[in-house]
């Protein structure tokens, strides 16, 4: 068996994967198992996990790819550093990054005791977005775009893909970033964790681009996809950005400099009450990014005339300008994998290493095998760990005095069927149910095994929510999830979308019904869900379906102000210190 082991270290959303012999086994990012979110560092329990699920140890692996290569774009780096030589402190951390990225290997091997005696490929940082996006695709033909902040001194690229063949026609390099245009405007307006980003997102609904012509002045574009920072408002290309780490927790200094206050005015300070100005400016923000990613595209469309669009890169992430490429392209179908940041790389460079050894015709040849069919059409995101009823019913035990002493209740209900006609009801009577089954999602999103679910129709479900569990900004949208066969009768569009990765119009007599999961644009995150991807999922959507007449669920991530759930334990944890109703793990009931 050909196996080879993906990984994305040292960088924020820390990951590891799995192929064999070209297919996808598992994946998961180090923060599941870490307990901190996007967490930095050699990803070992991901790696760990990935190699016990398929009963390997690390002398079984003889490929191992990582998803960044040092020595890419060497020129364009040689004379900005002759340009920016008196900078000598930029260019000393620069070298310092560069050294702890080749110290990888030898972490590798300090934690792996020596076993390892493969060969490691360094496979560059947008090549492995693009592959993640195309190779696991269902396109033989597709434009290919990675747009991202900055990975081996380039924010971006963009080409195309032919019968498994990916040629980059285009990239553009440091200093120039679209990415880091709106990591700064996000820190600008007070979000200042790493991957707040979603928030500048949802604010920007609730405002009007009054300030977008101000914005235009930050970052420009022109009609052939070239976009130019003014970096007399930003810091990165002055002095080092790349984060520090607090236990593996990414952090960022401030991207944006005096000039934008001066420019802008003064920038939101952490927790500070959102003004209307601040408001707008999240939605200019948002609508200049939305501009320049459409003149890319349509770019993109009239020099290769293909309406396929495979779409990777932290940019990727962007739902709600995802939603739009449909509608305002000439693009038909848009592939977008689920961990589209840089998680997604550990995949994607596994990927493309698979292609580069495995099909590759002069390899074929010499081991006289015919070509491999392409077998990685990604129609799911369950790549993660499972857990059993009996371990479930072990950690249940754990908990045994505990739940008598507070009166929480537990029972197992085989009866799939019964089980989903119960929580049905329960969810449509106003409880909030935690969801947990199977195999855990891959990327950042609840797909409907690590989930929260509510009623949709509850207009005052999203403040119970967020006071029982989430805790979170009012101005952040729920999800919904509905049955693929339903989505034109609710939406705008009909797209299929399983991996929550764009934002549509929700269909105006439909808005009123669904209270719960629709933004204050009339918009919805929406998530398509089919009985071959995920059969339990559909089945309990189904029931709440014929109960109500709505075949939709509200659905956000299992969790509280830390990742989406792993384990059982880290399930009954969140279910125990917060308010939630109910929990079902696998078919085990439990409920106060």
């Amino acid at each position: 068996m050909n196996y080879i082991l993906g990984i994305n270290a040292y960088h924020p959303d820390s990951s590891a994967c799995l192929l064999k012999n070209g297919k996808l086994l598992f994946a998961a990012e180090e923060e599941r198992f870490k307990r901190i979110k996007h967490w930095s560092g050699f990803p070992y329990e991901s790696i760990k996990f990935c190699l016990d699920a398929e009963g390997l140890t690390i002398k079984d692996i003889k490929f191992i790819s990582l998803n960044y290569n040092s020595t890419s774009s060497f020129i364009k780096k040689f004379f900005f550093g002759l340009k920016n030589s008196l900078n000598s402190k930029f260019i000393i951390q620069k070298l310092l990054e560069k050294r702890i990225k080749n110290n990888i290997k030898k972490d590798f091997y300090f934690y792996f005791k020596n076993d390892f005696n493969g060969k490691i490929f360094n496979i560059e940082h947008h090549m492995s977005h693009i592959a993640s996006a195309y190779f696991f695709s269902p396109f033989e033909n597709s434009v290919l775009l990675s747009l991202d902040g900055f990975g081996d001194f380039s924010s971006s690229a963009w080409g195309l893909g032919v019968k498994d063949k990916i040629i980059i026609d285009q990239r553009i390099y440091f200093p120039d970033s679209i990415g880091i245009f709106y990591q700064a405007m996000t820190q600008y307006l007070g979000f200042f964790n790493y991957g707040d980003e979603y928030k500048l997102m949802g604010l920007a609904s609730y405002g009007k681009p009054i300030f977008e012509k101000d914005i235009e002045k930050i970052i420009d574009s022109d009609h052939n996809g070239i976009f130019n920072l003014n970096l007399k408002y930003f810091l990165h290309d002055k002095k080092n950005i790349n984060f520090q780490f607090l236990e593996g927790y990414p952090i960022f200094n401030n991207l944006f400099s005096n000039k934008l206050i001066q420019y802008l005015g003064p920038a939101r300070k952490k927790g500070e009450k959102l003004s209307n100005k601040h408001i707008d400016l999240a939605c200019s923000v948002q609508k200049v990014y939305e501009g320049i990613l459409i003149k890319i595209l349509i770019y993109l469309y009239d020099k290769y005339k293909i309406k396929n669009l495979s779409f990777a890169g932290g940019c990727a992430m962007n739902s709600s300008a995802n939603g739009k490429i449909k509608t305002h392209t000439p693009f038909d179908k848009i592939f977008i994998q689920p961990a589209a940041g840089d998680a997604g790389g550990a995949i994607g460079s596994a990927i493309y290493t698979w292609h580069k050894i495995f099909n590759n015709k002069k390899y074929l040849f010499f081991k006289k095998k015919k070509t491999i069919p392409r077998k990685n059409i990604m129609k799911h995101s369950y790549f993660g760990p499972s857990f059993s009823n009996e371990e479930i019913k072990t950690e249940l035990m754990k908990n045994k005095f505990f739940f008598e002493k507070s009166k929480i209740k537990y029972k197992r209900i085989d009866n799939f069927n019964h089980l989903c006609k119960l929580v049905s009801k329960k969810i449509s009577s106003g409880k909030i149910i935690g969801w947990y089954q199977d195999r855990m999602e891959w990327g950042p999103r609840a797909l409907g095994n690590r989930s929260i679910l509510c009623d949709p129709r509850n207009k005052k479900i999203r403040d119970i929510l967020n006071i029982k569990i989430k805790k979170r900004e009012k101005f952040r949208p729920f999800a919904p999830s509905i049955l693929r066969e339903k989505v034109k009768e609710w939406f705008e569009v009909d797209d299929e979308n399983p991996f929550m990765t764009k934002v549509y119009k929700i269909k105006g007599s439909k808005k009123i019904l669904i209270p719960a999961v629709c933004h204050i644009d009339g918009t919805g995150r929406v998530q398509t869900v089919r009985k071959i991807n995920n059969k339990k999922y559909y089945l309990l959507i189904k029931e709440f379906f014929k109960l109500t007449g709505v075949p939709i669920l509200l659905n956000t991530s299992f969790n509280e102000s830390e990742p989406i759930v792993c384990t059982p334990k880290n399930a009954l944890d969140c279910f125990i210190r917060t308010n939630m109703d109910i929990i079902v793990l696998q078919n085990w009931i439990v409920y106060r």
